[in-house]
């Protein structure tokens, strides 16, 4: 089968009362589940609900992936360090929540990463998301130095689970400022854990834990579904 990059065309638009079915856990063999459709509401919060996000480049198609490990953040093992804590307390970055989604999510977009070539946070990725703040259901964190916007983080919450997307820092340590104040926000209100995707050195050295795929989808089914 040929796919054309980014969404499908033919594939039905589903608003955010709508769900679809993706492939039976029992049928995933690798990371990748599903490839093709679109990112209407539906079918994103569908994704989350059954532990699957879109991540794809600006030339494939929607590509539909679960990877195992996952890495979950707990909120006993939240890790802030001794130079965070100082940077916090002494409120180095003012932080605001869902002031300026779009500058965050552009903000990702945008900033260049260490051994990467480009962004998967293309146009449609943009737009989707953006779609979803609108809706209720994605929420950022920024940090703003001398009133420009410094770094910040974006992510979905369902239930009590909180799913991370991607952070940026355009000054020293704003990303962490972001989110480690929205990691506590969200672990007061209740969070069960925040979903970090994939593990990496970054995530692990803010209390980022592997898990494998099928207990983190025993987690998930529970903690999606509380409100």
């Amino acid at each position: 089968m040929k796919f054309t990059p980014g969404p499908d065309p033919d594939f039905p638009y589903l608003n955010q009362s709508y769900r679809f079915h993706f492939p039976q856990r029992s049928k995933w063999d690798n990371d990748i589940i599903s490839v093709g459709g679109n990112l209407s509401p539906g079918i994103l919060l569908s994704a989350y609900e059954q532990g699957i996000f879109p991540w794809f480049g600006p030339e494939d198609p929607i590509i539909w992936q679960s990877p195992d490990p996952r890495c979950v953040i707990f909120p006993d093992t939240l890790h802030v360090s001794s130079s965070m804590k100082k940077i916090l307390k002494n409120n180095v970055y003012t932080i605001t929540y869902d002031k300026d989604f779009t500058g965050v999510i552009k903000g990702c977009a945008e900033i260049k990463r260490p051994g990467q070539n480009g962004t998967w946070i293309t146009d449609y990725i943009i737009e989707a998301y953006m779609n979803l703040h609108r809706l209720g259901w994605v929420h950022s964190a920024e940090a703003w130095q001398d009133g420009e916007l410094a770094g910040g983080c974006y992510g979905l919450l369902m239930g009590k689970v909180f799913c991370g997307e991607s952070m940026f820092a355009k000054r020293s340590n704003a990303s962490k400022a972001a989110f480690l104040s929205l990691a506590e926000k969200l672990f007061e209100n209740g969070v069960a854990f925040i979903d970090c995707q994939v593990p990496n050195k970054h995530l692990m050295s803010l209390g980022g834990e592997e898990m494998s795929r099928n207990n983190f989808l025993e987690l998930l089914d529970i903690y999606i579904a509380l409100r």
